[in-house]
C-alpha cells in the first residue's frame, strides 16, 4: 500500500462526515410535522364534538319551545307546535346561557335553524376551532377552521 492510496481512501471518509446528522435533522422535521398534524386533527375533532354537544342540547331545548299562538289556535295535536322563530329563539337563548368550550374561539346559531315541519326542531351551529400552534398562523393567513353541525329533536305526545 502506498502513501497515495492511503490518502485517496481517507478523502471519501472526510467528505461523508456529517451526512448522518443532516439525515437525522430531516427525519426529526418529518416526525414533528406528523405529530403536529395529528394534534391539529384531534383538536378539530374535539371542537366538533363540543359543538355537536351544544347543538344537541339546544335542539332538545328548542323542541319544547311552544309557540303560544299555534298552541292556543290549533291545540297540541300529535306534538308540541313549533315555528322557525320559536326554535331560533330557544337555540340562541340556550347558547347564550352555556359556557363556550375553550377549544372554540367563537360559536353562533347558523342559518337553517328552525322547524321544517312544525314538529321537529333543527338547530345548526357553527364555530371556529382553536388549534394549538396552528391558529395564530391561520389568523395571519386570514382564516381559521370553521365547523358546522346540525342536530334534530322532536317532542311527540302519546
Amino acid at each position: 500500500m502506498t502513501l497515495a492510496s492511503t490518502a485517496s481512501s481517507a478523502a471519501p471518509a472526510r467528505a461523508e462526515r456529517g451526512q448522518a446528522s443532516v439525515l437525522f435533522a430531516g427525519m426529526v422535521a418529518v416526525v414533528l410535522m406528523l405529530v403536529l398534524g395529528v394534534v391539529s386533527v384531534t383538536s378539530v375533532q374535539l371542537s366538533r364534538i363540543h359543538l355537536l354537544d351544544a347543538a344537541d342540547a339546544a335542539a332538545l331545548d328548542a323542541a319544547d319551545a311552544i309557540d303560544d299562538e299555534l298552541l292556543y289556535g290549533q291545540g297540541l295535536g300529535e306534538g308540541v307546535p313549533l315555528t322557525d322563530a320559536s326554535v331560533l329563539g330557544a337555540a340562541e337563548t340556550h347558547l347564550r346561557s352555556r359556557e363556550r368550550p375553550a377549544r372554540l374561539g367563537s360559536w353562533w346559531v347558523a342559518a337553517g335553524t328552525g322547524s321544517p315541519d312544525g314538529r321537529t326542531a333543527v338547530v345548526r351551529l357553527q364555530g371556529v376551532a382553536e388549534i394549538p400552534l396552528i391558529s395564530p398562523v391561520l389568523a395571519h393567513l386570514g382564516g381559521g377552521v370553521t365547523i358546522t353541525v346540525e342536530s334534530r329533536a322532536r317532542s311527540d305526545l302519546e
